[in-house]
Protein backbone atom coordinates (compact mmCIF):
# COMPACT_ATOMS: atom_id res chain seq x y z
CA UNK A 1 0.00 0.00 0.00
CA UNK A 2 2.81 2.39 0.91
CA UNK A 3 4.60 1.68 -2.40
CA UNK A 4 1.40 2.34 -4.35
CA UNK A 5 0.81 5.64 -2.55
CA UNK A 6 4.42 6.70 -3.18
CA UNK A 7 4.13 5.83 -6.89
CA UNK A 8 0.82 7.72 -7.27
CA UNK A 9 2.28 10.76 -5.48
CA UNK A 10 5.33 10.71 -7.78
CA UNK A 11 3.13 10.44 -10.90
CA UNK A 12 0.88 13.28 -9.74
CA UNK A 13 3.83 15.59 -9.09
CA UNK A 14 5.33 14.65 -12.46
CA UNK A 15 2.10 15.50 -14.24
CA UNK A 16 1.62 18.78 -12.40
CA UNK A 17 5.15 19.84 -13.25
CA UNK A 18 4.73 19.57 -17.01
CA UNK A 19 4.88 22.62 -19.24
CA UNK A 20 2.09 23.91 -21.43
CA UNK A 21 2.25 23.77 -25.21
CA UNK A 22 -0.03 24.10 -28.20
CA UNK A 23 -2.36 21.26 -29.13
CA UNK A 24 -1.80 19.49 -32.45
CA UNK A 25 -5.42 19.78 -33.72
CA UNK A 26 -8.20 22.36 -33.43
CA UNK A 27 -11.31 20.15 -33.35
CA UNK A 28 -12.37 16.53 -33.64
CA UNK A 29 -15.56 14.47 -33.92
CA UNK A 30 -16.11 10.81 -33.11
CA UNK A 31 -17.35 8.29 -30.56
CA UNK A 32 -16.94 7.90 -26.80
CA UNK A 33 -16.80 4.16 -26.22
CA UNK A 34 -17.74 3.69 -22.59
CA UNK A 35 -20.59 4.33 -20.21
CA UNK A 36 -22.54 5.85 -21.67
CA UNK A 37 -21.47 5.45 -25.29
CA UNK A 38 -21.86 8.80 -27.04
CA UNK A 39 -21.10 10.95 -30.06
CA UNK A 40 -18.37 13.41 -29.11
CA UNK A 41 -17.28 16.79 -30.53
CA UNK A 42 -14.21 18.47 -29.06
CA UNK A 43 -12.80 21.88 -29.95
CA UNK A 44 -10.01 24.04 -28.59
CA UNK A 45 -10.70 27.66 -27.61
CA UNK A 46 -6.98 28.42 -27.27
CA UNK A 47 -3.70 26.50 -26.85
CA UNK A 48 -4.65 24.82 -23.56
CA UNK A 49 -8.46 25.12 -23.15
CA UNK A 50 -10.93 22.78 -24.83
CA UNK A 51 -14.63 22.01 -24.66
CA UNK A 52 -16.02 18.54 -25.30
CA UNK A 53 -19.72 18.17 -26.09
CA UNK A 54 -21.43 14.80 -26.27
CA UNK A 55 -24.81 13.17 -26.80
CA UNK A 56 -25.81 9.63 -25.87
CA UNK A 57 -28.78 7.33 -26.45
CA UNK A 58 -29.50 3.98 -24.83
CA UNK A 59 -32.51 1.71 -25.01
CA UNK A 60 -33.18 -1.63 -23.41
CA UNK A 61 -36.07 -4.00 -23.13
CA UNK A 62 -36.25 -7.11 -20.97
CA UNK A 63 -39.51 -9.05 -20.94
CA UNK A 64 -42.16 -6.49 -19.97
CA UNK A 65 -39.74 -3.84 -18.64
CA UNK A 66 -38.36 -1.24 -21.07
CA UNK A 67 -36.31 1.91 -20.61
CA UNK A 68 -34.78 4.63 -22.75
CA UNK A 69 -32.15 7.20 -21.83
CA UNK A 70 -30.97 10.23 -23.80
CA UNK A 71 -28.15 12.39 -22.49
CA UNK A 72 -26.44 15.68 -23.32
CA UNK A 73 -23.29 16.94 -21.67
CA UNK A 74 -20.33 19.21 -21.87
CA UNK A 75 -16.91 19.40 -20.25
CA UNK A 76 -14.37 22.20 -20.00
CA UNK A 77 -10.83 20.78 -20.18
CA UNK A 78 -7.40 22.24 -19.41
CA UNK A 79 -4.69 20.47 -21.45
CA UNK A 80 -1.05 20.04 -20.43
CA UNK A 81 1.85 18.73 -22.48
CA UNK A 82 3.20 15.18 -22.09
CA UNK A 83 5.34 15.16 -25.25
CA UNK A 84 8.32 14.04 -23.13
CA UNK A 85 6.52 10.66 -22.95
CA UNK A 86 5.19 10.63 -26.53
CA UNK A 87 4.91 13.34 -29.19
CA UNK A 88 1.25 14.39 -29.50
CA UNK A 89 0.29 13.29 -25.98
CA UNK A 90 -1.35 15.55 -23.41
CA UNK A 91 -3.11 15.09 -20.09
CA UNK A 92 -6.17 17.09 -19.12
CA UNK A 93 -8.45 17.89 -16.23
CA UNK A 94 -11.64 19.90 -15.86
CA UNK A 95 -15.32 19.71 -15.12
CA UNK A 96 -18.74 19.98 -16.61
CA UNK A 97 -22.41 19.15 -16.41
CA UNK A 98 -24.97 16.91 -18.06
CA UNK A 99 -28.67 16.35 -18.60
CA UNK A 100 -30.25 12.92 -18.86
CA UNK A 101 -33.78 12.17 -19.94
CA UNK A 102 -35.04 8.78 -18.72
CA UNK A 103 -38.28 7.01 -19.50
CA UNK A 104 -39.33 3.52 -18.53
CA UNK A 105 -42.39 1.33 -18.62
CA UNK A 106 -43.32 -1.80 -16.75
CA UNK A 107 -46.19 -3.49 -18.57
CA UNK A 108 -46.81 -5.85 -15.65
CA UNK A 109 -47.81 -2.88 -13.49
CA UNK A 110 -49.08 -0.63 -16.31
CA UNK A 111 -46.68 2.18 -15.39
CA UNK A 112 -45.07 4.68 -17.71
CA UNK A 113 -42.73 7.06 -15.93
CA UNK A 114 -39.81 9.33 -16.68
CA UNK A 115 -37.36 11.70 -15.09
CA UNK A 116 -34.88 14.44 -15.84
CA UNK A 117 -31.39 13.95 -14.45
CA UNK A 118 -29.04 16.86 -13.81
CA UNK A 119 -25.44 16.06 -12.96
CA UNK A 120 -22.07 17.71 -12.45
CA UNK A 121 -18.76 15.96 -13.01
CA UNK A 122 -15.02 16.30 -12.90
CA UNK A 123 -12.74 14.83 -15.52
CA UNK A 124 -9.15 13.70 -15.83
CA UNK A 125 -7.58 11.90 -18.74
CA UNK A 126 -5.02 11.43 -21.49
CA UNK A 127 -5.29 12.75 -25.05
CA UNK A 128 -3.20 11.59 -28.01
CA UNK A 129 -3.09 12.84 -31.62
CA UNK A 130 -1.46 10.52 -34.15
CA UNK A 131 1.19 12.43 -36.14
CA UNK A 132 0.66 10.61 -39.44
CA UNK A 133 -3.15 10.31 -39.37
CA UNK A 134 -6.11 12.61 -38.66
CA UNK A 135 -7.05 10.55 -35.62
CA UNK A 136 -7.22 11.49 -31.95
CA UNK A 137 -7.83 9.13 -29.04
CA UNK A 138 -8.43 9.95 -25.42
CA UNK A 139 -9.05 8.01 -22.25
CA UNK A 140 -10.85 9.73 -19.41
CA UNK A 141 -12.54 9.22 -16.07
CA UNK A 142 -15.53 11.35 -15.05
CA UNK A 143 -16.51 11.05 -11.39
CA UNK A 144 -20.12 12.26 -11.45
CA UNK A 145 -22.60 13.52 -8.90
CA UNK A 146 -26.26 13.30 -10.00
CA UNK A 147 -28.30 16.10 -8.43
CA UNK A 148 -31.68 14.85 -9.66
CA UNK A 149 -33.15 12.06 -11.71
CA UNK A 150 -33.26 8.31 -11.87
CA UNK A 151 -29.82 7.87 -10.31
CA UNK A 152 -29.20 10.36 -7.50
CA UNK A 153 -25.84 10.63 -5.80
CA UNK A 154 -22.24 9.86 -6.65
CA UNK A 155 -21.22 7.62 -9.55
CA UNK A 156 -17.50 6.94 -9.84
CA UNK A 157 -17.58 4.52 -12.77
CA UNK A 158 -18.09 6.90 -15.68
CA UNK A 159 -15.33 7.07 -18.25
CA UNK A 160 -14.56 6.22 -21.83
CA UNK A 161 -12.11 5.68 -24.62
CA UNK A 162 -12.87 8.26 -27.30
CA UNK A 163 -11.83 7.81 -30.93
CA UNK A 164 -12.20 10.94 -33.07
CA UNK A 165 -11.46 12.22 -36.56
CA UNK A 166 -9.53 15.51 -36.34
CA UNK A 167 -10.92 18.37 -38.42
CA UNK A 168 -8.17 20.97 -38.22
CA UNK A 169 -4.44 21.04 -37.63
Amino acid sequence: MKKTLTLLTFLLWSLLGTTLSAQSYSSAIGLRLGYPAAVSYKFFMNETSAIELYASYRRRGVYSYHWTAFGLGGTFQVHNDLSSIAAGMQWFYGGGAGLSFFSWSDDAYFKDEGSLGISIHGTIGLDYKFAEAPVNISLDWKPTFALTGYRNGFGAGYGALAVRYTLGE
